[in-house]
């Protein structure tokens, strides 16, 4: 098994919402949906499943046997649809801890995991996964601990439900916030709160303002967010640097340099989520760290 660093490095899988778009037009930025990996003080946390988690997977089977912490934010497709092709999963030896908050209907993620895995949805079962599972709810406001790492959660504004996270080693703060719908007069104080002079947070910026608010195709009540919005967020809460996240599936790679340009003239500390990317808070700044991970 490869030994992980002593350091706060945050990379990303899987960087758009609602569905999969992979294509010429989104190359740069990447086509999978929500899965970011976080390896903290020689442990590695996961936040979602999505068409990322697959991606992820197929790097880790060069460092087996694996073992890691799984943090979803809800059970949208988006969110779990790469979970069943999370081939680490399927081999004995390695370990996985999944967290999830129970869902209004009372399902718990372990219920929600294994449903989409039954026919006539899926050809094999949970219980093919040959991985040590354990499934562990939690509770909205609950503090976790992995080692010396806090993971602390906050309920967002979203359809069914959502959870945001908070991750901090040795004062290092990265807060992980999609899916999320800003409120029309306010601020969010649980986005707030997660986001508190973090190092770095990653926010659920769907759509553009205009988009949001266009009369012909309101976005209101769909539960995301927009840049602009982002931006006043983390302005609020001294962010360092504040990562653009879950794009819109019609956004293709020159609407992104678009926002990405747009967002980083309204707070210089703003960077757009591409898969591959990788931010490394050990050092006195999130910084970029080179990679060679690319997406069609």
């Amino acid at each position: 098994m490869a030994e992980l660093t002593e350091q706060f490095l945050v990379r990303f899988w899987g960087v758009r919402g609602s569905i999969a778009c992979p294509g010429a037009s989104t190359v740069r930025y990447g086509g999978n949906t929500s899965c970011v990996e976080m390896q903290v003080g020689g442990h590695r946390l996961i936040f979602d499943g999505g068409t990322g988690l697959r991606e992820l997977g197929l790097t880790l089977l060069s460092e087996m046997p694996v073992e890691a912490n799984l943090f979803f934010t809800h059970s949208h497709w988006d969110h779990i649809q790469g979970f069943p092709f999370f081939v680490p999963a399927f081999v004995r030896g390695n370990r996985f801890n999944i967290y999830g908050a129970v869902a209004p209907n009372g399902s718990t993620i372990e219920q929600r995991l294994n449903d989409q895995m039954l026919h006539p949805n899926f050809p094999v079962p949970l219980q093919v996964m040959g991985a040590d599972l354990k499934f562990c709810d939690i509770d909205v406001g609950e503090t976790l601990r992995i080692g010396d790492i806090t993971v602390e959660n906050a309920l967002l504004n979203h359809p069914g439900e959502a959870v945001g996270y908070r991750v901090t080693w040795q004062n290092q703060v990265a807060a992980y916030v999609t899916d999320t719908e800003h409120y029309p007069d306010r601020l969010d104080e649980n986005v707030l709160w997660l986001a508190r002079d973090a190092d770095v947070m990653i926010y659920d910026s769907t759509y553009t303002d205009d988009e949001y608010h266009d009369p012909k195709s309101s976005k209101v009540g769909w539960g995301h967010s927009t840049w602009q919005e982002a931006v006043k967020v983390a302005k609020a809460a001294g962010v360092k640097t504040l990562v653009i996240f879950h794009h819109d599936p019609a956004h293709d790679d020159e609407f992104m340099d678009q926002v990405a340009a747009q967002t980083k003239a309204m707070f210089p500390g703003a960077v757009v989520a591409r898969e591959g990317l990788v931010l490394n808070l050990t050092a006195s700044a999130a910084v970029s760290v080179p990679t060679s991970v690319t997406s069609a």
